[in-house]
């Protein structure tokens, strides 16, 4: 039976929202103005709101509203869904109202209002392929990221005959809230901010639309500044972990090629996810010299990671300082570390904060971003043998024990598959190698199991990125070195 698509989805607003019945012409209207008024009655049995949204998107498309490209689409498919969320200061007003009762309601409330209203694409989160591998390290976590949209062709064409604003500065500033969203930007109508008090400035959060794990959110400074690792980092991270319970916190280094994506806005993400980091235990532990009060090791982990456990936030900070401030200076040449040349910095850290009972915990994974003539894309960067997986920067989600690998890589393990099976394939050469490796350790490859051995390949396969990432390599000679640093900074004895 046909029914008339936009009276579902203003049945389904009103079910959602703020508005009552009494608003429903008004609604009605709202949404008709944006859809166009011809194609309503179609053949739809659904009453969940993101697919009426969806079914509205297609109508406007034949009512001539809305443009072919997707971000287009986006756009109105943002401001739509709008219709169901609060101001902002209506929004802000009730979760902290909530959090004064009931802290974890508050968070799961947000974060489901996020889902509910399409700000987090869970549609096409679902696409991603996700799976773990067993290694020494612990399960480490590999994702195929097949969620973020595909840049169109058409949009790009277009957007260059825009005229250029510069506004919102960039994708993390506050002024995002309620963008309507360009050919070249992405929709933000239906974006909401929680705003909280850092350190006597004004801070947001908000989930990321194209989640990496659960609950992936975002901490951003309320001001455009560039990103930063200061002695104040760790005391803004343990703050955020004491403010939203259950989540952890962590930065991306602020360097070029060991840091993030973003390094002109001050920002954290963090989430409710375990991490096979965080799982890893201690393997040595360090006293350092006035810090009897701190708990302090070297993790089993394939990257340099100093963990700091404490129930007092400012002597946690305290020792992370010293140790960021020795590490900015440090060179052993003996294992190719350098703390600068030519003036250039080479030395930060990518941090990560948790809280577990009334203990705080602080991982300081140590990064160095030389260049060599053998390593032009970063000594302690993926290596060349690797990059036909892993070329991207190891940022702080890698760092923790989560892949992120390219789409490309979908259709490529497939046509890798069919190699090792003596199938007809299309393998891309840079594939070859690694695929030759495979099928002579591999003898039992078969149709039953090549998918499973594969996947695990590539577990190996970014452990090893890791390895490559950690400045003091897991062997005899760079766990010395790594002991070296720490008395350095302050051993006692």
């Amino acid at each position: 039976m046909k029914v008339d698509v936009v009276a579902r989805f203003v049945d389904g607003v009103i079910a959602n929202s703020d508005y009552t019945q009494m608003d429903k012409p008004y609604l009605y209207n709202r949404v008709l103005a944006l859809v166009g008024e011809g194609e309503l009655e179609q053949e739809v049995e659904t009453t969940d709101l993101i697919a009426l949204k969806d079914e509205l998107l297609t109508i406007a498309a034949k009512n001539g509203k809305v443009g072919e490209t997707q971000n287009e689409r986006d756009n109105l498919g943002a401001e739509l869904m709008n219709f169901i969320m609060p101001a902002p200061s209506v929004l802000n007003q009730r979760f902290w109202q909530t959090y004064e009762t009931d802290k974890q309601k508050a968070i799961a409330g947000f974060y489901a209002l996020s889902k509910q209203n399409d700000y987090i694409k869970t549609k096409a989160i679902a696409k991603n392929i996700a799976y773990s591998v067993p290694t020494q390290y612990g399960n480490i976590e590999i994702t195929i990221n097949l969620s973020k949209p595909e840049k169109d062709p058409k949009a790009i064409a277009a957007a260059k005959k825009m005229k250029q604003t510069g506004y919102p500065k960039c994708q993390l500033c506050i002024e995002n809230e309620g963008y309507q969203g360009r050919l070249d930007y992405p929709a933000r109508a239906n974006h909401r901010i929680i705003r909280f008090d850092l350190g006597n400035k004004t801070w947001g959060f908000q989930y990321s639309p194209y989640a990496y794990f659960n609950e992936h959110c975002i901490f951003l400074d309320g001001k455009h500044e560039p990103m930063a690792i200061t002695n104040k980092t760790f005391s803004q991270l343990l703050a955020i972990v004491d403010r939203f319970p259950g989540y952890f916190a962590g930065s991306n280094a602020d360097l070029p090629i060991v840091g993030g994506s973003i390094l002109t806005h001050e920002h954290y993400q963090g989430g409710n996810h375990e991490f096979a980091m965080q799982k890893a235990p201690i393997e040595k532990a360090l006293h350092f010299a006035g810090f009897a009060d701190v708990e302090v090791g070297i993790v089993k982990w394939p990257m340099s990671v100093i963990r700091l456990r404490a129930k007092d936030q400012a002597r946690l900070v305290e020792l992370a300082s010293k140790i960021l401030d020795k590490w900015r200076t440090y060179s052993d040449e003996s294992v190719d570390v350098l703390a600068s040349s030519n003036g250039e910095p080479h030395h930060t850290i990518t941090p990560i904060a948790r809280k577990s009972g009334a203990e705080f915990e602080l991982d300081l994974v140590l990064r160095d971003n030389q260049t060599s003539a053998e390593y032009p894309d970063g000594i302690f960067h993926p290596h060349q043998d690797v990059q036909h997986i892993k070329k991207e920067n190891i940022g702080l989600i890698e760092v923790m024990g989560l892949a992120i690998l390219p789409p490309r890589l979908k259709d490529e393990l497939t046509e890798v598959e069919k190699y090792l099976l003596g199938k007809p394939n299309q393998m891309a050469d840079y594939h070859a190698k690694w695929a030759e490796k495979i099928k002579a350790d591999h003898p039992e490859v078969s149709e039953q199991n090549v998918d499973n051995l594969v996947k695990a390949e590539v577990g190996k396969v970014f452990a090893r990125v890791l390895e490559d990432a950690g400045v003091f390599k897991r062997d005899q000679k760079g766990q010395a070195a790594f002991v070296r640093f720490a008395e350095f900074v302050g051993l006692e004895g």
